[in-house]
């Protein structure tokens, strides 16, 4: 048995997934077509999620990760996360969803 489609179909899948943030933050996919942001949760639910909640990128929610780590991660990308530069995510905006995470409880086990 060939381990190559196994392969394949992770590349394939985790090529996606780091597409999927630049794909939805060209044009319009800021925020909530008004072009503003509307707070930590909304950035992580338009942008993150579709990754950490899939279990594609690590979970963050719960981990108390201090804001100042989770800016740096995102400006510079680690491992297999692609950076986002000011002009996809601005400051202020990628300040409060550090913060949001930051204090996210964990998200409930599954029985």
């Amino acid at each position: 048995m060939s381990l190559l489609p196994n392969r394949q179909a992770m590349r394939r899948t985790v090529n996606a997934c780091l597409a999927l943030p630049l794909l939805l933050l060209a044009g319009t996919a800021a925020a909530d077509g008004d072009g503003v942001w509307k707070g930590g949760d909304n950035v992580y639910a338009k942008v993150c999620g579709h990754c950490h909640e899939a279990q594609v990128g690590p979970q963050l929610k719960g981990r108390q990760l201090p804001p100042p780590y989770i800016t740096a991660i995102v400006r510079n990308g680690f491992r297999a996360m692609p950076a986002f530069p000011a002009s996809f995510i601005d400051d202020n905006a990628l300040q409060q969803v550090a913060e949001y995470l930051s204090a996210s409880p964990a998200p409930a086990t599954k029985p």
